[in-house]
Order: C-alpha cells, then sequence, then structure tokens
C-alpha cells in the first residue's frame, strides 16, 4: 500500500519533519519565502494532508486544487484566519492548530515590548550605537513607568490573562475588555472588566489579544486613538489588521498618544518604505512573540502530530472544527 503523500510549506524543527517522514512521503518547501499561489496549487494536487502556515491561503480553489483524498489541513499558528474552516469542515477535513503552547511565551514577549517602548531601549540602544551618547543628562530619553501604571487588555483569552498576571507583579492596574466577562479569571487575577470606552479612557497601556475577525477588522482606529491619553502606548501581539495602520500613523505622529509596539502588521511583512518605520515612537519586530526555541520546537511536534493523526484518521490533538467528527 503506498505511503500518503504531504505537502509542507516551510521548514519546521527536523524532528518533527522526521516524525512526519516515517509515516508519509514528503515534498518540502525549501525557500524562507513561501510559494506563490500558482506554485502552491500545483504543489497540492493529489496529496493526503497539508502542513502550512498563515501565509498560506486555504480556501475552496485550495481544497479543489488538492482533491477529494485531502485528508487533513495542519497549521503550526495558533490564528487561522487563513483557513476556510467551514469550507474545510462540510468537506469533512479536520484542522489543526498549535493553541496553548505559545501562551506563555507570547505573554511574556508582550511584556518585553511593553518594557522596550516604554522605557525607550531601542531608541537609547541605536543612540549608543551610532557614537552619539556622549554624556549621562537628566534629559535623556525620558520614558514611562510601568510600576502603578494601568494595563487595558484587550481580549482575555489565554495569552491576555497570562499577560494580566504578569501585570500584578508590576503593580499594575489591569482593566480587561471582551465580549464575555470572564469572572472565573477575575478571581485569580486582580482585574475589573470595563467597556471599550473606557479602556481607552483610562489605560496608560493598551495590549490587544484578540482574535482577526470581521468585528476586530481594524478595531484601533481614528475614534480609539482620540480617545486615548497622549501617553498611552499601544501594543499589539495579536494580528496585524486588527489596527488601521494609517489611523496609527496619524496618531503617532501628530501626539495623539505616545508610542506603539508592534509584533505584527498589515501588511506583514512591512514594506521597508511604510511610514511607521520613520517614527520613534514606533517599535515594530517581525511576528517573533513565540519564537523561543522551546516554544517553536513544541509547535512543531504538535502540527505534525496533528498530519499524522489526520492521515491515520485519528482525532488530531488540536482541532479547530471538532464537529467535523460527528460527521462520520
Amino acid at each position: 500500500m503506498p505511503r500518503p503523500r504531504v505537502f509542507v510549506t516551510r521548514h519546521i524543527f527536523p524532528e518533527a519533519l522526521d516524525a512526519i517522514r516515517k509515516k508519509a512521503q514528503v515534498d518540502l518547501w525549501e525557500d524562507e519565502l513561501p510559494p506563490s499561489r500558482a506554485t502552491l496549487l500545483e504543489k497540492i494536487k493529489g496529496v493526503d494532508g497539508v502542513l502550512c502556515l498563515l501565509t498560506e491561503v486555504v480556501d475552496a480553489e485550495f481544497m479543489d486544487a488538492a482533491g477529494p483524498q485531502l485528508k487533513v489541513i495542519s497549521q503550526i499558528a495558533v490564528g487561522h484566519n487563513n483557513i476556510d474552516v467551514a469550507e474545510a469542515t462540510r468537506r469533512g477535513i479536520p484542522v489543526g492548530y498549535t493553541p496553548d503552547v505559545l501562551t506563555q511565551t507570547t505573554a511574556d514577549f508582550t511584556f518585553a515590548l511593553l518594557m522596550a517602548s516604554a522605557r525607550r531601549v531601542v531608541e537609547g540602544h541605536e543612540f549608543v550605537r551610532t557614537g552619539k551618547w556622549r554624556t549621562w543628562h537628566p534629559l535623556h530619553f525620558l520614558g514611562q513607568d510601568i510600576y502603578g501604571a494601568t494595563l487595558g487588555i484587550v481580549g482575555m483569552g489565554r495569552i491576555g490573562f497570562e499577560v494580566a498576571r504578569r501585570a500584578t507583579g508590576f503593580g499594575m492596574k489591569v482593566l480587561y475588555y471582551d465580549s464575555i466577562r470572564k469572572r472565573e479569571l477575575e478571581v485569580q487575577v486582580p482585574m475589573s472588566p470595563v467597556d471599550m470606552d473606557t479602556l481607552l479612557h483610562e489605560s496608560d497601556f493598551i495590549t490587544l489579544h484578540t482574535a482577526l475577525t470581521k468585528e476586530t477588522h481594524h478595531l484601533m482606529s481614528d475614534a480609539q486613538f482620540a480617545k486615548m491619553k497622549k501617553t498611552a502606548i499601544l501594543i499589539n501581539a495579536a494580528r496585524g489588521p486588527v489596527v488601521d495602520p494609517k489611523a496609527l500613523y496619524r496618531a503617532l505622529k501628530e501626539g495623539k498618544i505616545g508610542g506603539a509596539a508592534l509584533d505584527v502588521t498589515e501588511p506583514e511583512p512591512i514594506p521597508v518604505d511604510d511610514p511607521l518605520l520613520k517614527l520613534d515612537n514606533c517599535l515594530i519586530v517581525p511576528h517573533i512573540a513565540s519564537a523561543s526555541v522551546a516554544t517553536r520546537r513544541e509547535m512543531s511536534r504538535l502540527a505534525a502530530q496533528n498530519l499524522i493523526n489526520g492521515l491515520e484518521k485519528r482525532p488530531l490533538e488540536k482541532c479547530v472544527n471538532p464537529e467535523v467528527y460527528e460527521k462520520t
């Protein structure tokens, strides 16, 4: 009996690839950049499984190109807005993803962005690196205090909660906005549910931890920035399109808010001539919130195991659409 065929759209940890190769014929995309749409649709013809990234659009056209034998779609990410999950479910295809394993690491990095932007760490480093540091000065690189400040968290999910836990160690007052009140979390960490306007008005730092949906697309735009403190700093480690980049530029350039720190952008990657990159009060890094060795290794393992389970028609360890199993 021939082994199943799979297409893996990028290098992952070697041991995870080895595990897949023991179960299937692997076609691995070797380039650092994602395959073009035309190449992707050609590569997936006749495959039994796909291990993909957020950079691939997995829609009906994709599934048609793969063919009716496609058994599983495994994504190495928590988000899955690039996948038409409803269409996959209709076709009986389970969709795997990698939640939970990156929660702590992403929360750590959110705080790294908060602290670096508040205390102007990158600006200070550049000042030294370019030979401009001539003496200590009492007015150089004045930033915002973190201890005792008010942190507003938009989206009280797994990552949002872990950020709230870290904030308590800094003596921060924590506010949160979520469509569903999380009373069970409020008893674990001191935090107050508020409406969005209150969060915008009162927070010294606002950090975004919400999924990208039609409702959250450009959730942060001109109207929201106008309600923030002029000293407030926005942190986005969720999805780029949750923030309107043109509105953010205006808010930063015109001094409506104090600063921003972004792990994700719209578009992604951000073009080198984007005006946001010219602002000293905007820190941007290349989508690395989950980039610790241990976390990315576990993400690779989980994505590989989801793929293998799907090929063997066993339930995935982490499945976006578990209702697919009710169809069988």
